[in-house]
């Protein structure tokens, strides 16, 4: 599972290695490890994520502002009630990796 996410980053183009500049802040990474079990409890999948260590970034040095792309629930309950009222078809999709296709205006410098 180890290997799938990285195989993510490299397909995504996440990184690339680079002399470390003087002055900057590096961030440092983990691995986060889950098993995936189905309605048995049975282990189905084993999942492992490499997550930044953001908490180690100053607001104003390392970034101005942090911005998350999610809906509200008052805004989904509300497009799922319309739907509703006005029969319509909601279908429903999961993008793989999605923070790995936003695209950075700044450098951000991560441990190897």
């Amino acid at each position: 599972s180890m290997e799938e996410e990285l195989e993510e980053f490299v397909r995504n183009d996440v990184w690339e290695l680079v002399p470390l500049p003087d002055g900057v802040n590096v961030v440092g990474t983990k691995w986060i490890f889950k098993n995936k079990t189905n309605d048995a409890g049975s282990i189905v999948r084993n999942k492992s994520r490499l997550v930044a260590q953001g908490y180690s970034q100053v607001e104003g040095v390392d970034f101005d502002e942090t911005f998350a792309p999610v809906a509200r629930l008052e805004s989904i309950r509300l497009f799922l009630g319309m739907a509703c009222i006005l029969n319509f078809k909601v279908h429903q999709m999961d993008v793989k990796s999605a923070f790995l296709n936003g695209i950075l205006q700044e450098e951000v410098y991560v441990a190897q």
